[in-house]
């Protein structure tokens, strides 16, 4: 859905891009709350994961293909203000680099891409969890249901933009309809890949989930006494012995039940403490398993993904969305249209981009991240 230069017009975006603007900067201070030790890096590589995924084109209708937005995954796995960054990280380097998504056009791209499927998706998700029961199955269904909203959700926003800014003379009914019924299409791929990944790192770590806190967490407990049974999960105070690990099944429940009257910011400043309270494990295993995981979709994987113009392309190309479409700026740059210039062999170009492409994107995501978590660190510090 990346949008090239010239289908929207200049105050249009240039207001999008105020608005991009705006939203980056809240995000940089709300991923403050969002980012520790552990989860900054592994926020760079979800940014690079993105970017790879995004790489894989999957078929959805006759000459049509999509990919992954990324917005419910990333604010599922790191939360919706550091997700918004990692989209716009993705997008940032995408147009940059390799031509992809207009650089008039990135406050529209941000805008529709990171800004619009972040906050539907995380807010439908965090909704779900909330009224279904507290098992980490229900973190996954819950992926699934706000990634597969999020797309058409941001089809609709792009018809938005296109009704107020559109350079070509097409009835915006007719792009709403297209626009949207292939897009529900992409959604099912986009729902799947999303609740695959995040069902996935819980399964091992869900502590490093940002969605599943409070939901996975075990409840604290705190012994008064060395001799008293330690229930699954306790807590023990410090000289105490330590309690036996939970024998309970990922299907079972594994949160007490909340009082009434508790509100959702107890609810979560008490998952806060308890994540504190369990001994911290490194994540440099999930970190390196997720990197392989995006070096091989970019430098493998992507070579066999569809060649077919992907949902936006398509309708602009149907509907006459394209009439004014302008050349990127970009256009001559050596990893242009993912292929590294001066390569003849496809499979050996389109590989090598992809692995640079999750290379910068790494090395950008992991840079911005880490600098946010120091300067809450250095706030924090000047407080106490």
């Amino acid at each position: 859905m990346h949008v090239p230069d010239g289908f929207i017009d200049a105050p249009v975006s240039a207001v999008t891009g105020v608005v991009a603007a705006g939203a980056v900067a809240v995000s940089l201070r709300g991923a403050r709350r969002e980012l520790d030790e552990r989860t900054a890096p592994l926020a760079g590589l979800v940014a690079a994961f993105i970017f790879a995924v995004q790489m894989l084109n999957f078929p959805v209708a006759a000459g049509t293909s999509g990919h992954l937005l990324g917005g419910a995954l990333a604010a599922i796995l790191v939360g919706p203000y550091t997700g918004v960054l990692c989209v716009s990280v993705v997008l940032l380097m995408q147009g940059v680099l390799f031509a992809d998504g207009g650089l008039t056009a990135l406050g529209v791209n941000i805008t529709d891409m990171a800004l619009v499927t972040t906050v539907v998706a995380y807010a439908i998700f965090r909704t779900i969890v909330k009224l279904a029961p507290h098992r980490r199955r229900t973190v996954t269904v819950a992926s699934f249901v706000a990634a597969l909203v999020s797309v058409p959700a941001a089809a609709v926003a792009f018809t938005a933009i296109y009704a107020l800014g559109g350079t070509a003379d097409v009835a915006i009914g007719k792009v709403f309809a297209a626009m949207v019924g292939v897009h529900v299409l992409i959604g099912i791929g986009e729902a799947a890949i999303t609740a695959l990944t995040v069902g996935a790192v819980v399964a091992v770590r869900p502590d490093l989930v940002y969605g599943a806190r409070g939901v996975t967490a075990p409840p604290l407990e705190i012994r008064d006494s060395p001799l008293a049974p330690a229930a699954p999960g306790a807590v023990a105070r410090a000289g105490a012995p330590a309690a036996e690990p939970s024998t309970a099944t990922s299907e079972s429940p594994v949160t007490s039940e909340a009082p009434a009257s508790e509100t959702s910011a107890t609810r979560e400043a008490s998952a806060t403490r308890e994540a504190a309270a369990v001994p911290q494990r490194s994540a440099r295993r999930v970190w390196f398993a997720g990197l392989a995981a995006a070096l091989l979709c970019a430098g493998v994987v992507s070579f066999y993904a569809s060649a077919s113009p992907d949902g936006l392309e398509k309708v602009a190309h149907d509907k006459g969305i394209d009439a004014k479409e302008e050349d990127h700026a970009a256009k001559d740059s050596p990893l242009a249209d993912y292929g590294v210039k001066d390569i003849s062999d496809a499979r050996l170009s389109g590989g090598l981009a992809g692995v640079i492409g999750v290379g910068a994107t790494l090395a950008v995501g992991s840079g911005v991240f880490i600098v946010v978590r120091r300067r809450r660190a250095t706030a924090e510090s000047g407080r106490s």
